[in-house]
């Protein structure tokens, strides 16, 4: 008897998460769209904030990056927790910490304050990140309805970091810098409870040693790189001692990782060329893209005189360029193929990026925005491909080692991004500001930490002499703008050829 009236119950429970299934892909999408949104919210925000924090370049840089550089070397480490300890608590977890870290950012009263809640941010953005994936492989049983929802999941992804300066513009315009941080906790409030009704549980894998030493030096190693960097592109002496102890930790973790029976990072993986190319395009394609979003961000703003609205609108094509790139990637790639579709749109990129080396081309407005247009299809239809050739690049078995490693490439593409191409514009830009007759030497030298500082000093200078330091700042900024565009085309007209040449003919 018992055995016949247990029958039902279960059908009942399995034909309810069934049910549910929908629901807990849009829980999971707007989950993903706060942590991918974080990444590049601020990039519209930084005068507003730089005008009321003051902080120097490199503080700029690190509040900026420090979400990204957080998020890419914890997320394979959230990822084997929750296959250990169960993904719907880490989820939970995760959003009351990303809620505490974003009240603590909006009301951050120095910079170090922000970088650290910016830090905690990506903590929390780790916890949940890899569990939006982990629980759609779950509840979405049928391939067809899987792929289905793995598409919709990174056509979110991709719109979040695109769509961020958008909602920064909109927050900062209306309201304060701090908004683009405090917007999050209300949405949290209302996810926080249907999380924890509709995730399913998970099953704990136990058997299985975690490595504590290998996330250990994931960590330290990425953030000492980026430490590094850009105290070495600050002019301290001690950047490149920091510099060269984050490469060696990172050796370290690889070494580590072939010797052990379960690594962290299933670096063997990248003995496949496919894979290894594929993993390469979405990290210097996502490099390329975040950090000149930052750059042409304070561009529009600060040289072109821009409201913080309508520099958000004008990046608009970007987006939607973007979301329709990854409605037609499909159909691109399976006509012409993978290696076609990597490369072709990874040269659109560098194509695209090339006319506004042109004075006066970013302040067209048709141009720019053609050229946001073939930024922004070039980039996802690359991206497609790439995710493409890495999970088939990868054995079935390893698939979930394959993923880990694409979302950490993404993450610390953007990280990087930031770090190398905003040192870049520091150590171009610095010099290039010259001596104001009136300007105090102090002021000069907040001046030449960012554009923004510059901005900063010049309206309290006021008179002929602040106009005269804005003009000359404007000046550099867009000469270290076009370095870091040069820096970029190269990079990316290089990982074109390489894809051409290095991913077989489909």
């Amino acid at each position: 008897m018992t055995i016949l009236q247990s029958a039902p119950r279960s059908s009942r429970v399995t034909g309810q998460r069934q049910a549910n299934r929908w629901s807990v892909l849009v829980l999971l999408c707007l989950s993903l769209l706060l942590i991918t949104v974080d990444a590049t919210v601020l990039h519209i925000a930084v005068p507003a904030l730089t005008a009321a924090l003051e902080p120097s370049s490199v503080e700029l840089l690190w509040i900026i990056d420090a979400y990204s550089l957080i998020v890419a070397p914890l997320l394979i480490m959230f990822g084997t927790l929750g296959d250990r300890y169960g993904r719907k608590r880490l989820v939970l977890w995760g959003y009351v910490l990303f809620g505490l870290a974003s009240a603590a950012a909006a009301f951050a009263p120095t910079p170090l304050t922000l970088i650290l809640a910016r830090g905690l941010l990506g903590v929390g953005g780790a916890m949940i990140m890899p569990a939006t994936l982990s629980i759609i492989r779950q509840v979405f049983t049928d391939r067809r309805e899987r792929a289905l929802a793995l598409g919709v999941w990174s056509a979110v992804a991709a719109a979040g970091a695109a769509v961020g300066p958008l909602v920064g513009g909109l927050l900062v315009q209306h309201f304060w810098w701090g908004a683009v941080f405090l917007i999050n906790v209300p949405i949290l409030l209302v996810l926080l409870p249907a999380a924890s009704r509709l995730l399913p549980e998970s099953r704990r894998l136990t058997g299985r040693p975690w490595d504590a030493t290998s996330a250990a030096l994931s960590v330290f190693g990425i953030l000492a790189l980026a430490f590094g960097l850009k105290e070495a592109g600050a002019g301290h002496a001690a950047g490149l001692a920091v510099l060269l102890t984050g490469a060696g930790l990172l050796v370290w973790f690889v070494r580590r990782q072939r010797r052990l029976p379960h690594p962290l990072l299933d670096v063997g993986l990248f003995r496949d060329r496919a894979f290894a190319t594929g993993v390469a395009g979405v990290l210097f394609g996502v490099f390329s893209l975040v950090g000149l979003q930052l750059m042409l961000a304070q561009y529009l703003q600060l040289v072109l005189g821009d409201s913080p609205l309508r520099a958000a609108l004008r990046m608009l094509p970007l987006v939607l360029s973007a979301i329709a790139g990854g409605l037609a990637a499909a159909s691109v790639l399976r006509r012409i193929g993978m290696r076609a579709t990597m490369s072709g749109g990874l040269a659109l990129v560098a194509v695209s990026l090339t006319p506004t080396l042109s004075w006066g081309v970013e302040a067209h407005p048709l141009m720019l925005a053609v050229c946001f247009v073939g930024i922004g299809f070039g980039l996802q239809v690359a991206l497609l491909a790439a995710s493409d050739t890495i999970m088939s690049a990868a054995p079935e078995a390893r698939a979930g080692g394959a993923a880990a490693i694409e979302e950490t490439a993404y993450e610390l593409g953007a990280g990087l991004g930031v770090a190398v191409l905003g040192t870049i514009t520091a150590v171009v830009y610095a010099p290039g500001v010259p001596t104001v007759q009136g300007v105090p030497a102090p002021a000069m030298d907040q001046a030449r930490q960012s554009l923004a500082g510059a901005a900063h000093v010049a309206h309290e200078v006021g008179g002929g002499p602040g106009a005269a330091l804005l003009d000359a700042a404007r000046w550099a900024f867009v000469h270290a703008l076009h370095t870091t565009i040069v820096v970029s085309v190269v990079l990316l007209a290089l990982t074109a050829a390489a894809v051409a040449l290095l991913i077989r003919r489909d």
